[in-house]
């Protein structure tokens, strides 16, 4: 039984989130504008919600665009948002082909309207999808979401329909974004570099960092499953002892 159980696969990890970073980078490399690394790592992002879908991961969130990003140069910003329409048009139908659910999440107030209408229009339309949720933290930044958690959690105190005592780490799960997905169990970082960037700062608590060297528009397949396998290396103890330990 134990042989058994030793050569069946590792169930892959709920939920996985990836730090696409490296489209710069890539495009630097070869002489090229930055824009060409950005239309080419949404090549890279397809690859890997199919490579996702089929690995039975069940939630993927990739970090698309950062609060910090608009701060970047005017014309950059504009392709980026303009990538974005283009991916929204022309994704979606493959999308739902596949059974993906698409939820975007992040500071919406700052997207142009036409973009919150199709994004509208995405989530509406693949909201019953079950083979995999696609999660695209867009205009995003973890400091920012908590202090917005906070933020509910003082005005419902104020209002008199919230004890202070009663404010615990599951009452500000709940009034965060991800408050109806699980935690990742996985981060993946991209281009070698080994920092979170403001990434889904509650919710990674637990979760096992692993840092890549491949560019954003090189990621395959392979490299997700590589991460995963060094995932299933590790040993959660989520804070606890194991036998035998110290």
């Amino acid at each position: 039984m134990r042989d058994a159980e030793q050569s069946r696969p590792a169930e892959p990890p709920v939920h996985v989130a990836i730090i696409m970073d490296g489209n710069g980078r890539w495009a630097k490399a070869r002489g090229l504008p930055r824009t060409a690394g950005h239309k080419k790592g949404v090549e890279a992002v397809r690859r890997t919600v199919e490579a996702a879908r089929e690995l039975g991961i069940g939630y993927l969130t990739i970090f698309s665009f950062s609060s910090e990003n608009w701060r970047r140069p005017e014309e950059e910003v504009s392709d980026l948002m303009g990538l974005l329409r283009f991916y929204l048009r022309s994704e979606i139908a493959e999308l739902h082909k596949a059974g993906v659910r698409l939820r975007v999440m992040g500071d919406r107030t700052r997207l142009a309207d036409d973009i919150n209408r199709l994004i509208d229009q995405a989530e509406g339309l693949t909201a019953d999808n079950k083979a995999l949720t696609l999660v695209v933290a867009l205009s995003y930044g973890s400091r920012q979401e908590i202090a917005m958690a906070a933020r509910r959690l003082a005005e419902e105190v104020k209002a008199g329909r919230l004890d202070p005592a009663a404010i615990d780490e599951e009452a500000v799960t709940a009034r965060l974004y991800t408050a109806d997905i699980p935690d990742p169990d996985l981060i993946v970082r991209t281009s070698g570099e080994q920092r979170l960037s403001n990434f889904l700062l509650w919710q990674s608590a637990y979760s096992e960092l692993v840092f890549v060297d491949t560019l954003w528009p090189d990621f395959t397949k392979r490299d997700l499953e590589a991460a995963i396998e060094e995932f299933h290396r590790r040993e959660r103890r989520f804070g606890a002892t194991t036998a035998g330990s110290r």
